[in-house]
């Protein structure tokens, strides 16, 4: 089909032109000079991508999935004991990783579509008398969900159990999109990967670490050697790497940095809630339901869209690509087969979520879905401007 396809899912994202330009050019010397200075310039844009001055960040050739791993393994041991939220597919996940290193994972369970319950985690910390809980975990962005949770009153919720617990936070869908703030909402690891808001391929697993985390892994047992940070923390305050590193990718994060830094993070994480509330708004036009139903939860990149009743979101989302070739995010989890994801996240402007929209509300009405042409795309221009 002629024309660019609509990559509409909620990561990978698009790679902008200037991106990709960075990534082309000939491989360098990853133990000389120009490399050196290539490493230290991207752990010091990730502090402030990270909001923060106190920790130390490293960056593996992965993705986010060993994100989760080098966490685990780096703050932890078999027989430990971890409080973890689940409450989308991913935070499952993470939880999962945590299990099959012999961690000991105490679950608050809540439904699909909620965020984290701070009263429920600093409830629970405080019955942990002997103060066995090791860590909370927690998804800041879940991805199947389209719930944003509030990081800050987890923290509070923690100090006002007195409790020593390691925060281990996941914002592979938020960072560089959502306000993240590493060090004053005192988290201990914050992990991420590179294709969602930092608007690279895939291909790097990247971990914000703290001090009360460095000394954890001073003592942690797990298993762990490609994913131990401890030589890359090492390595890195040289401009270097313990193997071989993702070379190109470092060149993209490097102008992907300065793309960010030049828009301003205040003015990405406006631009983000702009979009979402303009793409909740056509939602909303075309009769259907967001399955977040708390509004100071909405996710600023990405809205999961519940589909009418016997309506198959798999089967929506495959026509929709047969049709356009616009790709949606399947419903993953506890809700697939009812879901789809609209993903507004990266190097998006409004121009480029209209175009999405228009494709889904063509789609919906030919899969059956009674919607009036325009209503949603009406909506979204409406939104976009009073914003």
């Amino acid at each position: 089909m002629p024309g660019r396809p609509f990559l509409a899912i909620p990561g990978p994202t698009l790679v902008p032109e200037r991106i990709v330009r960075a990534m082309s050019q000939p491989i360098i010397d990853h133990r000389g000079p120009r490399f050196e200075a290539l490493v230290r310039d991207c752990l010091e844009g990730l502090k402030r991508v990270f909001q923060t001055e106190r920790g130390q960040v490293a960056l593996f050739p992965g993705s986010g999935t060993g994100a989760w791993e080098a966490t685990i393994v780096n703050t932890l041991s078999p027989g430990d004991r971890v409080l973890a939220v689940i409450n989308g597919y991913f935070s499952t996940g993470f939880a999962r990783t945590a299990a099959s290193f012999g961690v000991e994972v105490e679950r608050i369970e809540v439904p699909y579509g909620a965020g984290v319950p701070a009263a429920e985690v600093e409830a629970r910390l405080r019955a942990d008398a002997a103060r066995e809980i090791r860590a909370v975990l927690v998804v800041h962005n879940e991805t199947s969900t389209g719930v944003t949770s509030d990081i800050a009153a987890v923290r509070t919720a923690m100090d006002r159990a007195g409790h020593p617990a390691l925060l281990l936070v996941d914002t592979v869908s938020s960072l560089a999109s959502i306000d993240f703030r590493f060090d004053a909402w005192g988290v201990d690891v914050a992990l991420t990967g590179p294709q969602k808001g930092l608007m690279l391929p895939p291909g790097m697993a990247i971990v914000a670490v703290s001090e009360r985390a460095v000394t954890a892994s001073e003592k942690a047992k797990c298993p762990r050697s490609y994913w131990d940070w401890r030589p890359v923390f090492e390595r890195n305050r040289r401009g270097q790497y313990p193997y071989t590193p993702a070379t190109m990718l470092l060149f993209g994060l490097r102008e992907a940095i300065a793309m960010l830094e030049e828009e301003g993070l205040a003015n990405v994480f406006a631009r983000h809630a702009r979009l979402a509330a303009a793409c909740r708004s056509a939602v909303r036009a075309w009769g259907l339901d967001i399955l977040c139903r708390n509004p100071a939860e909405h996710s600023s990149t990405l809205t999961a869209v519940v589909m009418p009743p016997g309506r198959d979101s798999d089967g929506f989302i495959a026509h929709a690509y047969r049709r356009l070739e616009l790709s949606l995010g399947i419903g993953l989890g506890d809700v697939k087969g009812t879901v789809f994801r609209i993903g507004h996240l990266g190097a998006l402007n409004e121009l480029d979520l209209l175009g999405s929209l228009a494709g889904v509300e063509m789609m919906l009405r030919e899969y059956g879905v009674p919607v009036r042409p325009g209503a949603g795309v009406g909506a979204a221009q409406e939104s976009l401007l009073s914003a």
